[in-house]
């Protein structure tokens, strides 16, 4: 798991550091409209292994303990922290994963978005906490989505009119980049 890159340079002077108009070198592709944008859920992340373990998507901060078990996938350069999984069972999200788990239809390795009543105030108002692969929305939000801008201004404009978290767009070779409705200005 490597922490997806937002399409457009931050300014980290500002409190909370939002984008600028400025494209991130790295997310070019997708502004000039390769790859497929999804919805970007408001949850949090979690991973079913091959051998059926579950794993909660962790960020360490530097001088702080590293959980027991984590599996360290990426080290943030620019915050010093260190991103990666921790059991599911030793995880804060535990007790609503399970609820989650039990919710869902079978479930297939892969990462998927944790929803529900008891995370992240619960922007999407689910009824009860469930599975959502990544990528996956409803049919009218896929076809919404396939009409979205590629530039600063206009995806800005765009996502405030929606309640979607933002949008991550996937590159046929694996490769991702994201923006969140929070990142513009206001």
């Amino acid at each position: 798991m490597r922490k997806i890159p937002t399409l457009f340079l931050r300014d980290f002077n500002a409190r909370p550091a939002l984008v600028t108009a400025k494209p991130n070198p790295e997310c070019q592709w997708a502004l000039d409209g390769e790859g497929t944008a999804t919805r970007k859920w408001d949850g949090t992340c979690t991973r079913l292994d091959e051998a059926g373990a579950w794993w909660a998507r962790r960020e360490v901060k530097p001088g702080k303990n590293i959980p027991a078990g984590f599996q360290a996938s990426e080290h943030d350069e620019v915050t010093g922290k260190l991103v990666g999984w921790e059991p599911m069972a030793q995880s804060a999200f535990a007790k609503f994963h399970a609820e989650a788990v039990a919710n869902s239809p079978a479930l297939a390795a892969g990462t998927y978005e944790l929803l529900g009543p008891k995370i992240n105030g619960d922007p999407d108002r689910f009824d009860a906490h469930v599975l959502m692969p990544h990528g996956w929305a409803p049919l009218s939000e896929r076809l919404d989505i396939e009409g979205a801008p590629r530039d600063h201004e206009g995806l800005r404009d765009w996502l405030v009119k929606r309640e979607y978290e933002g949008l991550v767009f996937h590159h046929p070779d694996g490769r991702m980049a994201k923006i969140k409705r929070r990142d513009f200005p206001a």
